[in-house]
């Protein structure tokens, strides 16, 4: 899901590009061969920088290869086979598994805590306001079930607003237009449509929700099933990664190591961070129980399939349960 840090939008839904790829992941796990996994400049997923910058895998045993791509071309390496595993959002791991690119979660990195963001122009002041006008965003984007969220909240339906299909690096131009009411964007570009409409301003974010979005690494079958050692001594580093960066005494050296990765200011990277709260093993622990409701990996997970259905992302709901694997998480 997650965040462009200069001009483009590179969270894209990836429907188009699964079909072109001959859809299903093959086997790229080897003995010999280290994990190789794909990630991009979400801050949940460069957290991993300091991790890969310590030597914190190699000394838990783990010989892994991040490559670092756009979001969306990351999962089309995983869907192609060129991957073990890809950072991305649960209902993205979803759109993958739903055109052939089978997946298994296996850890939680993090919520989108404030990122992304329904963005009002002057004037607009509630999501009330935006009934029986324009809204501007990239339909079937993670935007897309923010804001039917939160219109089904205030008791309105989708059906109350005119959705314009707009590219989500757009937007700042959409909104300053004033041809559209407000649009759906996530951190920095959301940031940008604030600044070139002087006034516009957030009107219901992820904030609002959390768990909705939730950000994952997933894993082919294959790959875990061959290689699951390795996988659970990876997962294990992740509290080194979060404790580090959380810490005020290191969190200085860590937010340094993340933005000098996806080339923006440390300030500017501090406040995107603060949009995404970080979740310890333990969190996820929790999180990664099959409940109803967004405090549930698992209920979350199946309200972003119904939606992925609804708006023909792919054609048939996904076995949910088969698409997370909690163990992990205990060292199983």
């Amino acid at each position: 899901m997650r965040l462009s840090t200069i001009a483009s939008a590179a969270r894209k839904r990836v429907a188009a590009g699964l079909l072109a790829l001959g859809l299903v992941a093959a086997p790229v796990a080897h003995a010999a061969e280290p994990l190789r996994i794909g990630y991009s400049d979400w801050p949940g997923w460069v957290a991993w920088q300091v991790a890969i910058e310590k030597g914190w895998l190699k000394e838990a045993g783990v010989d892994a290869k991040f490559e670092w791509f756009d979001y969306s071309a990351s999962m089309d390496a995983f869907s192609a086979g060129k991957l073990d595993a890809v950072t991305c959002t649960n209902g993205d791991a979803l759109v993958m598994a739903g055109n052939g690119a089978k997946n298994v979660m296996i850890m939680l990195t993090d919520y989108s805590n404030g990122n992304d963001m329904i963005v009002g122009k002057p004037g607009v002041k509630t999501l009330a306001d935006l009934k029986g006008k324009k809204v501007g965003l990239e339909v079937g984007l993670v935007e897309h079930l923010l804001l039917i969220h939160g219109l089904t909240k205030i008791g309105l339906k989708e059906t109350d607003v005119t959705l314009v299909n707009a590219k989500t690096n757009e937007t700042p131009q959409v909104l300053a237009s004033g041809d559209v009411a407000a649009v759906g964007a996530w951190q920095p570009i959301a940031g940008q449509a604030m600044k070139a409409a002087a006034g516009a301003k957030p009107l219901y974010t992820s904030a609002d929700v959390p768990g909705l979005i939730y950000d994952v690494v997933t894993v082919s079958p294959a790959s875990l099933a061959s290689r699951r050692a390795e996988w659970i001594k990876f997962v294990g580093v992740w509290d080194k990664v979060v404790a580090y960066i959380e810490d005020p005494k290191t969190q200085p050296d860590a937010v340094a190591i993340m933005a000098a990765k996806v080339g923006i200011d440390v300030p500017t990277f501090t406040r995107f961070l603060k949009g995404t709260k970080l979740m310890t093993l333990a969190e996820g622990r929790k999180v990664m129980k099959d409940a109803d409701g967004f405090g549930s990996l698992y209920g979350s997970t199946r309200f972003a399939d119904a939606f992925n259905v609804k708006v023909d992302v792919y054609k048939t709901a996904q076995d949910v349960k088969a698409a997370i694997d909690p163990a992990l998480t205990d060292g199983k």
